[in-house]
């Protein structure tokens, strides 16, 4: 059992921003921005994106669609955010239960690419 999933059933506490029958999103505990949350889906089939099929189109469109939503709830969608997922152990993939992080409230820099 991961510790997303442990949140998810409430047996870890987390800063909870929003939630709904099929997302959660949280304050990150380690910030790596001046304003960090992490949204995932309740489900937990989904370890990395190679493990989304067509099944998943609504539950990760509905993810994607909320997170203007969530960044307007943390004050940061009109000067911008960054979204970022890691995918893998080379990308730094912590935890294996699919999530998307969304940093903002201050300039990020540009990245490289």
């Amino acid at each position: 059992m991961t510790v997303f999933k442990k949140i998810i059933d409430g047996e870890i506490p987390c800063n909870k921003i929003y939630e709904d029958e099929y997302i959660l999103a949280f304050h990150d505990i380690n910030p790596h921005a001046k304003v960090h949350a992490v949204v995932i889906p309740k489900p937990t089939h989904l370890k990395r994106i190679q493990d989304a099929q067509l099944k998943d189109v609504e539950l990760l469109g509905h993810l994607m669609c909320k997170i203007p939503e969530i960044a307007k709830i943390l004050g940061i969608d009109k000067d911008g955010y960054r979204i970022i997922t890691n995918n893998g152990d080379h990308a730094g993939q912590e935890v294996p239960h699919i999530h998307f992080h969304i940093l903002g409230g201050e300039p990020l820099g540009k990245l490289r690419g």
